[in-house]
């Protein structure tokens, strides 16, 4: 099989690009060598290397600055997606693309199923749902993958900047109205990679949106709890006092919504596959 992974120095591209290695040959491209911004570049890239499997591990993900940016993200999480479903389909091969939680508002209450309805709060959201809607369109074999609060140990994260914080002040405030599924990028690649395992012919016949993230919620405060708790160093925090904020307690030019978990239940019961507890996933991430 011939992939092309598009983002390969990413927090999920390069677990991806690890992980991806039995499966075939592997063609991993990042910035500069790639564009999201320019459509007539992508399609350059995958005409001439005409893979079988196109893995999109790429986005604009400055959720503040996409405020000020709207078009430079509407191109990168929308247009560029169309881009690529367009170019799969027209070659006969596979898409796979990762959205966010962010496509929801937050306020049902409960987890997140598929077939809730989204409705965005800022403009990253929003072209995150604008590039699930254009592969939609297209209708190629494609899987659409949402997941949340993705991190990495390696990599600049939640976890990183928790870890760096508790080494710079006394007291820590962390917002606890934020609720969501903690994902560690490990796993999400490496789950990525037990679905093609099972054969990339079998994504026409499941292709569509699915919940996949962590398994249970935290707030970003119960999750800060846990980093603090498992951080291998943990005699170099200087931090004595961690205490609960709110939302409002922080502006930020774009809202975020406070109760985005996502159900992954159909993604377990179509692929027979679940991440792990976030909780187990953190301790496991910390040891590594």
């Amino acid at each position: 099989m011939r992939i092309l992974l598009l983002g390969k120095v990413g927090q999920l591209g390069w677990e991806l690009h690890r992980c991806l290695q039995p499966l075939g040959e592997v063609q991993a491209l990042d910035y500069p060598e790639i564009d999201l911004a320019k459509p007539d570049s992508l399609r350059e890239i995958i005409r001439t290397s005409v893979p079988d499997l196109i893995l999109n591990a790429t986005a604009y993900t400055a959720v503040d600055r996409a405020e000020s940016e709207p078009d430079l993200a509407m191109a990168v999480n929308a247009a560029a997606p169309a881009v690529l479903a367009e170019e799969a389909k027209r070659i006969h091969a596979a898409l796979i693309h990762y959205s966010t939680d962010y496509v929801f508002d937050g306020t049902k209450g409960a987890s997140y199923m598929e077939t809730d309805t989204p409705n965005p709060l800022n403009v990253y959201g929003a072209s995150k749902l604008a590039g699930e809607r254009a592969i939609q369109s297209v209708d190629g074999a494609y899987l659409v993958l949402r997941t949340a609060w993705v991190y990495s140990t390696r990599r600049d994260s939640f976890v990183s900047k928790v870890l760096q914080w508790a080494r710079q002040n006394a007291t820590l405030r962390i917002v606890d109205d934020q609720i969501s599924n903690p994902t560690w990028a490990r796993m999400l690649a490496e789950i990525t990679t037990l679905v093609l395992a099972q054969g990339a012919e079998h994504i026409q016949e499941r292709k569509g949106i699915y919940h996949l993230a962590g398994n249970g919620y935290a707030s970003r405060y119960a999750w800060a709890k846990e980093i603090l708790k498992l951080d291998p160093k943990a005699s170099e925090q200087v931090t004595k006092e961690l205490l609960p904020a709110s939302t409002v307690d922080f502006p930020t030019p774009a809202e975020r919504p406070l109760f985005s978990v996502l159900e992954c239940k159909n993604f377990a019961d179509v692929f027979k596959l679940k991440l792990p507890d976030w909780n187990l996933a953190l301790e496991m991430a910390m040891s590594a």
